[in-house]
Protein backbone atom coordinates (compact mmCIF):
# COMPACT_ATOMS: atom_id res chain seq x y z
CA UNK A 1 0.00 0.00 0.00
CA UNK A 2 2.46 2.43 0.54
CA UNK A 3 4.84 1.59 -2.07
CA UNK A 4 1.50 2.37 -4.10
CA UNK A 5 1.38 5.86 -2.65
CA UNK A 6 4.99 6.50 -3.16
CA UNK A 7 4.43 5.98 -6.74
CA UNK A 8 1.15 7.49 -7.51
CA UNK A 9 2.78 10.56 -6.10
CA UNK A 10 5.93 9.97 -8.01
CA UNK A 11 4.03 9.88 -11.02
CA UNK A 12 1.74 13.23 -10.25
CA UNK A 13 5.44 15.18 -9.59
CA UNK A 14 6.45 13.73 -13.12
CA UNK A 15 3.84 14.76 -14.97
CA UNK A 16 3.82 18.32 -13.22
CA UNK A 17 7.75 18.75 -14.23
CA UNK A 18 6.61 17.71 -17.91
CA UNK A 19 3.67 20.47 -17.97
CA UNK A 20 5.56 22.96 -16.91
CA UNK A 21 8.52 22.23 -18.69
CA UNK A 22 6.70 22.27 -21.80
CA UNK A 23 4.97 25.59 -21.33
CA UNK A 24 8.09 27.49 -20.48
CA UNK A 25 9.90 25.83 -24.01
CA UNK A 26 7.17 26.13 -26.26
CA UNK A 27 7.67 29.56 -27.61
CA UNK A 28 11.14 29.62 -27.19
CA UNK A 29 12.65 33.33 -25.99
CA UNK A 30 10.45 36.20 -26.54
CA UNK A 31 12.57 38.33 -29.18
CA UNK A 32 12.68 41.20 -27.09
CA UNK A 33 11.45 42.20 -22.78
CA UNK A 34 7.75 42.07 -23.03
CA UNK A 35 6.39 44.79 -20.58
CA UNK A 36 3.47 42.92 -18.18
CA UNK A 37 2.17 46.19 -17.09
CA UNK A 38 1.64 47.92 -20.73
CA UNK A 39 -1.16 50.30 -19.75
CA UNK A 40 -1.83 48.63 -16.24
CA UNK A 41 -0.27 51.60 -14.16
CA UNK A 42 -2.10 54.26 -13.56
CA UNK A 43 -0.61 57.95 -14.50
CA UNK A 44 -2.27 61.87 -13.93
CA UNK A 45 -2.69 62.13 -17.71
CA UNK A 46 -4.45 58.78 -18.17
CA UNK A 47 -8.62 59.10 -17.09
CA UNK A 48 -9.63 56.01 -18.63
CA UNK A 49 -7.60 53.01 -18.99
CA UNK A 50 -6.44 51.67 -22.58
CA UNK A 51 -7.80 48.53 -24.23
CA UNK A 52 -4.76 47.31 -23.68
CA UNK A 53 -5.04 47.46 -20.28
CA UNK A 54 -8.46 45.92 -19.79
CA UNK A 55 -7.17 42.71 -22.10
CA UNK A 56 -6.81 39.89 -20.40
CA UNK A 57 -5.06 36.56 -21.90
CA UNK A 58 -4.33 35.73 -25.29
CA UNK A 59 -6.07 39.03 -26.22
CA UNK A 60 -3.70 40.90 -24.38
CA UNK A 61 -1.07 38.67 -26.29
CA UNK A 62 -2.54 39.42 -29.31
CA UNK A 63 -3.13 43.46 -28.95
CA UNK A 64 0.46 43.60 -27.53
CA UNK A 65 1.82 41.46 -30.68
CA UNK A 66 0.14 43.92 -32.97
CA UNK A 67 1.36 47.11 -31.54
CA UNK A 68 4.84 45.36 -31.94
CA UNK A 69 4.48 44.99 -35.53
CA UNK A 70 3.40 41.42 -36.23
CA UNK A 71 -0.16 41.29 -38.03
CA UNK A 72 -0.51 37.62 -37.87
CA UNK A 73 0.70 36.61 -34.06
CA UNK A 74 -0.82 33.14 -34.59
CA UNK A 75 0.19 32.11 -38.09
CA UNK A 76 -3.30 32.14 -39.27
CA UNK A 77 -3.27 33.98 -42.33
CA UNK A 78 -3.79 31.97 -45.61
CA UNK A 79 -0.39 31.54 -47.82
CA UNK A 80 -0.90 31.75 -51.47
CA UNK A 81 0.88 28.76 -53.13
CA UNK A 82 4.17 28.95 -54.96
CA UNK A 83 4.90 27.37 -57.94
CA UNK A 84 4.77 24.00 -55.92
CA UNK A 85 7.35 21.82 -57.62
CA UNK A 86 9.93 19.85 -55.62
CA UNK A 87 13.06 22.07 -56.42
CA UNK A 88 10.57 25.61 -55.76
CA UNK A 89 8.42 24.66 -53.09
CA UNK A 90 5.76 26.60 -50.97
CA UNK A 91 7.94 28.08 -48.41
CA UNK A 92 5.62 27.73 -44.51
CA UNK A 93 7.62 29.52 -41.59
CA UNK A 94 7.40 28.37 -38.35
CA UNK A 95 9.29 28.67 -34.90
CA UNK A 96 8.50 25.17 -34.03
CA UNK A 97 9.83 21.83 -35.38
CA UNK A 98 6.36 20.79 -36.89
CA UNK A 99 3.34 22.79 -38.03
CA UNK A 100 -0.23 21.27 -39.24
CA UNK A 101 -0.86 23.03 -42.97
CA UNK A 102 -3.76 22.37 -45.11
CA UNK A 103 -4.28 22.65 -48.64
CA UNK A 104 -7.22 23.59 -51.04
CA UNK A 105 -6.33 21.46 -53.70
CA UNK A 106 -9.11 22.91 -55.91
CA UNK A 107 -9.98 26.56 -56.14
CA UNK A 108 -13.51 25.66 -55.73
CA UNK A 109 -13.04 22.80 -53.26
CA UNK A 110 -15.15 22.22 -50.05
CA UNK A 111 -12.66 19.91 -48.01
CA UNK A 112 -8.91 20.86 -46.85
CA UNK A 113 -6.30 18.49 -47.06
CA UNK A 114 -4.59 18.65 -43.62
CA UNK A 115 -0.92 17.14 -43.04
CA UNK A 116 2.31 18.12 -40.72
CA UNK A 117 5.03 19.43 -41.91
CA UNK A 118 8.25 18.90 -40.50
CA UNK A 119 11.66 21.21 -40.63
CA UNK A 120 13.31 20.83 -43.76
CA UNK A 121 11.71 17.68 -44.86
CA UNK A 122 9.35 18.69 -47.64
CA UNK A 123 6.20 16.91 -48.24
CA UNK A 124 3.93 16.56 -51.33
CA UNK A 125 0.09 16.80 -50.67
CA UNK A 126 -2.06 14.73 -52.75
CA UNK A 127 -2.95 17.11 -55.46
CA UNK A 128 1.20 17.38 -56.54
CA UNK A 129 2.18 20.64 -54.85
CA UNK A 130 5.07 20.84 -52.28
CA UNK A 131 5.54 22.52 -48.97
CA UNK A 132 8.33 22.94 -47.09
CA UNK A 133 8.69 23.99 -43.43
CA UNK A 134 11.33 26.56 -42.79
CA UNK A 135 12.86 28.79 -39.52
CA UNK A 136 11.06 32.26 -39.05
CA UNK A 137 13.73 34.52 -40.31
CA UNK A 138 15.70 36.35 -37.34
CA UNK A 139 14.35 33.83 -34.24
CA UNK A 140 15.58 30.75 -33.06
CA UNK A 141 13.59 27.58 -32.93
CA UNK A 142 11.77 26.25 -30.25
CA UNK A 143 13.23 22.84 -29.20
Amino acid sequence: MATSLVWKSGISLFRRSLTVTSVRCAGGPPAKPIDHHKGKVPSDDVTMPSSIAHAVGIDRQELLAREAGDDDPFQMKVIKRAKGTFEEPTIITSPNRARMIGCICEEDALTINWMNLHKEEPKRCECGYWFKLVDVPGAASAH
